[in-house]
C-alpha cells in the first residue's frame, strides 16, 4: 500500500482502536497490521505526538509477559478530535470514491 495513504491514516486509526479500550502500543501496531502493514517504529512517536497535544493521557500497567506497558486512554478532547476526524475522513472517502466512479463509469468502492 502507498506510504502516504498510511501515513495519512495512520492517525484516525489509533485514535479509532483507542476509542471503546485503553491499549498499549504494540497492541495497536498489532491491531493494524493485520489490515496493512506498518512498521512498529511509525506508532510510537505518532503516540508520544498525540499525548503531548492533549489527546490521550497514559499510565503503567503490569504485564505478565513481561515489563510494565504504557497504556494509551482517550482523552474527551481525544474523542473530539476523533469524531472530526471521522467526518473528514468520510467526506474524504466520499469525494474520492466519486471521482473513480466519473473517472471510470463504475463503482470501483
Amino acid at each position: 500500500m502507498n506510504v502516504q495513504f498510511k501515513k495519512g491514516v495512520l492517525e484516525l486509526c489509533v485514535l479509532v482502536l483507542a476509542a471503546n479500550h485503553d491499549r498499549y502500543g504494540y497492541e495497536l501496531v498489532d491491531s493494524i497490521s493485520e489490515k496493512f502493514h506498518i512498521a512498529e517504529g511509525t506508532v510510537y512517536p505518532l503516540l508520544r505526538r498525540l499525548t503531548q497535544e492533549g489527546f490521550f493521557t497514559t499510565y503503567l500497567k503490569e504485564s505478565q509477559e513481561g515489563p510494565p506497558r504504557k497504556y494509551y486512554q482517550l482523552t474527551e478532547q481525544g474523542r473530539r478530535y476523533m469524531n472530526d476526524l471521522i467526518l473528514e475522513w468520510r467526506i474524504f472517502n466520499r469525494g474520492v470514491n466519486q471521482i473513480i466512479k466519473e473517472g471510470l463509469g463504475y463503482d470501483e468502492a
